[in-house]
């Protein structure tokens, strides 16, 4: 288990103000974490190719295919300010 300096150590390097009951839970719960962090690291996964992820991933978006798009007005209808069928905003550069 985490000595109460420990976690006073990474409570500091963390930027945290823990007070005194806080100091003593978390060097229990950190000492948990790191039991299972050497468990972990007891496995052989020497067999295992690497892999960017543990489980495979596709696509969920939609086929981009054309569609109608708002008319000028829907699009402007909340504009603040507008000129023609463009937003009107604040130049920015001089």
């Amino acid at each position: 288990m985490l000595t109460r300096e420990t976690v006073l150590h990474i409570a500091e390097l963390a930027k945290l103000e823990l007070a005194e009951h806080e100091t003593s839970l978390y060097a229990e719960q950190l000492s948990e974490i790191l039991a299972y962090a050497e468990r972990l690291n007891a496995l052989d996964t020497d067999h295992i190719a690497p892999t960017a992820q543990a489980i495979y991933r596709r696509n969920v978006m939609r086929p981009d295919e054309p569609r109608p798009s708002l008319s000028p007005d829907e699009a402007l209808a909340n504009a603040p300010q507008r000129q023609d069928d463009l937003f009107r905003v604040h130049q920015i550069l001089d």
